[in-house]
């Protein structure tokens, strides 16, 4: 996944000099259905994972962000982005890579909308601190380019590098220990093997980028591509801490539509899925990773090592003084 990792972070780089906070904000003020649109849509390139689009939605929310859009937005964006949409390419497939970033739009969508529609009586906007992080940092940056390659090679690599450390040991783990044949021959039932991953991955932290080599260990055991795509979508983009903030910003009614639509969304976007793979037709990931030369891989991984690594190394330093 080397590679696609890279080039997802260098895009995200881009993104995060291109699209400042003002132009999210200009274009998702106001209510009724075209603000949603556009803050489903504009949260499936960004590259913000379920803890960090927290900020930023409270900050949209606070400078006059509908009910509907910030829901649209606080959906869509931690489901994917440029980084895991590329590392999806690269494990899972074009169709995976694809079908995700569709799949996050579409919930987006659906729970704006639904959000919206319920919302009798618009609630004055919660003065929510604003983001005040690196990535959404106002303000034309001195130099883009050095701006970009700061955000895409350290910033982002810093608050992904723990989730994704964890989520290839666990897809490591699964693939060690785990029978090939453990989710065909115990649980054979796709819908159940929906429901499972469902249970697994709303509970569960994990960033868009990290919950990708999670499910495809979990493709290769036997699991149907449409359960992998549940996964994909509840573990990204549900966890407690942005339950909390939907039900003190917007509501528990907001806060229980924005849990039943990720749900249902995903439970429905796993049977279309399914209904177009059977599970043997994705069975390894070797095919996408033999188009690249070995050097780039081998010069890839040692890279992403190195980055993460030096993530680690950082956080210990500082925290000893």
């Amino acid at each position: 996944m080397s590679p696609y990792l890279l080039l997802g972070f260098l895009i995200a780089g881009f993104l995060s000099v291109l699209i400042s906070p003002e132009t999210v904000e200009k274009h998702l003020g106001g209510r009724g259905f075209w603000p949603v649109f556009k803050a489903s849509l504009l949260g499936v390139p960004l590259p913000l994972c379920s803890c960090g689009v927290i900020p930023v939605a409270a900050s949209l929310r606070r400078h006059g962000s509908s009910k509907g859009a910030t829901a649209a937005f606080l959906i869509s964006t931690p489901q994917t982005g440029v980084d895991s949409i590329a590392v999806t390419y690269g494990m899972l497939g074009p169709i995976f890579a694809i079908f995700r970033p569709v799949a996050a739009f579409i919930s987006g969508l659906i729970g704006g909308w639904l959000i919206e529609a319920t919302d009798q009586k618009e609630n004055a906007p919660s003065h929510t601190k604003a983001c005040d992080g690196e990535c959404c940092a106002s303000g034309p940056p001195r130099n883009r380019l050095l701006a970009a390659l700061r955000y895409g090679f350290v910033v982002l690599p810093r608050d992904i590098a723990r989730p994704l450390f964890f989520g290839l040991l666990i897809a490591g783990v699964i693939s060690a220990l785990v029978p090939s044949t453990f989710f065909s021959n115990e649980i054979g039932n796709r819908f159940v093997q929906m429901l499972i991953m469902m249970a697994f991955g709303i509970p569960l932290y994990v960033c868009a980028t990290a919950s990708v080599p999670i499910a495809a260990a979990m493709i290769l055991k036997g699991i149907s591509p449409g359960a992998a795509l549940v996964f994909l979508m509840t573990g990204p983009a549900t966890n407690a801490a942005t339950i909390a903030t939907i039900w003190k910003t917007m509501g528990k009614r907001a806060a229980s539509i924005y849990l039943a639509v990720v749900a249902g969304t995903a439970l429905a976007s796993g049977l279309i899925m399914d209904s177009l793979f059977t599970p043997g037709k994705i069975t390894s990931t070797q095919m996408i990773h033999h188009m690249l030369p070995a050097w780039l891989q081998t010069a890839s991984a040692i890279l992403v090592i190195i980055m993460l690594g030096g993530t680690f190394f950082g956080r210990s330093t500082k925290h000893s003084h």
